[in-house]
């Protein structure tokens, strides 16, 4: 089967994640722009639903080798298939002081990866 093509994309949607700087879920700034790293993490999304096994193994990598940014992305994709794995992953992440940039729409700030993971697990 034509895998070829599904590879390389996923592959390059996990290294941008790998060294993403910020965390964006939908468009930022006032022109909603997409960035690379948000079309990174909706590519590896689509084959975590797809081929879960296959898709876990690439969350599991960014999860150990991911910039913080990457390590969030990471987490929050295993939240959604895994709901118990996602906490655990957000348990060890409060442990991490590394930054990044976060966008809610046009608002930007910035954060430790110890804090983000924090709010996840509150709920805040």
């Amino acid at each position: 089967m034509g895998f070829g093509k599904h590879d390389r994309e996923l592959a390059a949607a996990v290294e941008e994640l790998a060294r993403a700087d910020t965390l964006a879920f939908g468009g930022v700034g006032f022109a909603g722009q997409v960035l690379p790293a948000t079309e990174a993490y909706r590519r590896l999304a689509q084959a975590l639903r797809e081929d879960p096994g296959r898709g876990r193994k690439k969350v599991d990598w960014l999860l150990a080798h991911g910039s913080p940014a990457g390590k969030a992305y990471a987490a929050t994709l295993l939240e959604t298939a895994d709901p118990a794995g996602g906490r655990a992953a957000w348990e060890r992440l409060r442990h991490d002081d590394g930054e990044f940039t976060t966008f809610s729409g046009c608002l930007m700030g910035r954060v430790t990866l110890r804090e983000y993971a924090t709010e996840r697990l509150t709920g805040d």
